[in-house]
């Protein structure tokens, strides 16, 4: 049994001033692409996955149209030459936005079925925040998504996945997909699954799963920051009998919907001046502070200042701001010698209207490889650590700053770009808070210029009824297929 495994993995914010390139994406083949997908497990030893690529960044704005093409262009000549194989596996992620194109996934996976035809069977791997289409749903057999944000069971989602293809090739029941857009669109900070309600939400999809006829079911929040008419949460659902597959996700949908106005911060959310003065007053450590709008991994730039600015601006101290994306100031410092002062301007490096910070700093530590574009600065500026990173990136595990020599746990305040807290940072945060901050990934999301975005969607207008109907693939109860 031989099947072609690969896809493309971004999450872009249309109100972000960042255009991706080829640059921003880390490609992985071969070898690595089956392990880090998780399928090198012992039970597919029978199994002949041909990996194609996956290309995956750090998410943030739109991606070019040239590089879009280009990744597509190349992976179906991948495809085309590991032909025949007997179905597909696409790992994808569902945010991702091309300028000029209003649904990628729809057309990355609509060419992939016009490569191998209407008999192969396509499984897709999604992350929770991804948008789902029509046409999406009408090219594939089978959809798996995430089931916790923070994402701690990606590779589990994968297997999934493929568990339900290698069945269905092994001679097993032909599935097909049934999809409920649900008119709500939260931001993930409101929609953890470690939070009441999305916690019971998600611990019940399993029991959907166990019922007749259903094998996998899904809820997706969709992805907020995008002003796209795809733009929607969603109910998907794997099964072998359409009917159930439809009961299920109207189910699952109507749960959803009737919990929108119970979806609330994890954590105390508070503006950005509120959370300084907490800070300040605050007598356990360490204080963890998110910056919320600017959130790399939620699609935020990564290059923002503010919080930074009103800190020094306050005369506060002892925090450590992990990190900053300035490639210019990085390499202003790296020219620098290890405990040298130098002045030096960081902030918008990337394109974000933001204040920037004038300051002395002393350089205290500089690692990473300036070949790789990975070049990383430790300063001191005004007592505080100030990490400054070449390449715009998150730090959310204790590692990240144990590689600078800060013990996370021991720090008085830690400034982290993020939303809700990974899973690394959030058990040793003593207090947390959430800042609302400026950026590409604005809390303040019925704020957000809405211009493509499907009306009526919760909570961009709030006064509508609604109730779920199921839509099949067109794929589904095809028995030539």
């Amino acid at each position: 049994m031989k099947i072609a495994v690969g896809g493309i993995h971004t999450e872009c914010s249309t109100y972000s001033p960042l255009i991706q390139t080829a640059d921003d994406f880390t490609i992985v083949r071969v070898e690595d692409l089956v392990r880090e997908a998780g399928l090198a497990d012992s039970r597919y030893a029978e199994i002949a996955f041909q990996p194609l690529f996956h290309a995956r960044s750090v998410p943030g704005g739109p991606v070019e149209e040239t590089c879009y093409q280009s990744f597509k262009g190349d992976f179906l000549k991948q495809l085309e030459d590991s032909l025949p194989v007997d179905g597909v596996l696409l790992i994808m992620h569902g945010a991702m936005h091309v300028v000029g194109l209003g649904d990628a996934e729809g057309d990355w996976i609509a060419a992939v079925r016009k490569v191998i035809g209407p008999k192969l069977p396509i499984a897709v791997s999604y992350d929770l925040h991804g948008n789902v289409t029509q046409n999406i749903v009408d090219q594939i057999d089978i959809f798996c998504a995430y089931r916790t944000a923070p994402h701690i069971d990606v590779q589990e989602t994968h297997q999934r996945a493929a568990d339900l293809l290698i069945d269905q090739l092994s001679g097993g029941s032909k599935r097909c997909v049934a999809w409920v857009p649900v008119p709500v669109l939260h931001p993930g900070e409101r929609t953890s699954t470690e939070d009441e309600p999305m916690k019971s939400l998600y611990t019940g999809l399993p029991l959907f799963d166990a019922s007749d006829g259903v094998d996998d079911s899904n809820l997706m929040v969709g992805y907020v920051w995008a002003d796209t008419e795809r733009s929607t949460a969603s109910a998907v659902v794997t099964g072998t009998d359409p009917a159930a597959a439809k009961q299920a996700a109207e189910l699952i949908a109507a749960g959803y919907w009737n919990n929108r106005e119970n979806c609330q911060f994890g954590v105390p959310t508070k503006p950005l001046e509120d959370c300084l003065m907490d800070a300040a007053a605050c007598k356990t450590h360490p204080f963890i502070l998110a910056d919320s709008g600017d959130n790399p991994t939620g699609g935020g730039v990564g290059d923002r200042t503010d919080i930074l600015h009103l800190w020094l601006e306050k005369g506060m101290e002892g925090g450590v701001f992990a990190g900053i994306a300035d490639p210019a100031a990085v390499d202003a410092a790296w020219q620098s010698e290890t405990g040298a002062k130098l002045e030096i301007t960081i902030g918008g490096a990337h394109g974000s209207s933001c204040p920037t910070v004038e300051c002395q700093a002393k350089v205290q530590l500089k690692r990473g490889d300036p070949d790789k574009k990975t070049r990383e600065v430790l300063l001191e500026v005004a007592n505080n650590l100030v990490i400054l990173s070449e390449y715009r990136r998150p730090f959310h595990k204790l590692d990240d700053f144990k590689a600078f020599g800060i013990d996370p746990a021991s720090a008085k305040f830690l400034i982290v770009k993020s939303g809700y807290l990974s899973p690394e940072l959030a058990p040793i945060a003593c207090p947390p808070r959430m800042a609302l901050t400026d950026g590409a990934v604005n809390q303040d999301i019925r704020a957000l210029q809405n211009e493509w975005r499907r009306p009526p969607s919760f909570p961009f207008q709030q006064d509508f009824d609604w109730l779920p109907a199921a839509r099949l693939s067109a794929r589904a109860g095809h028995k030539s297929l």
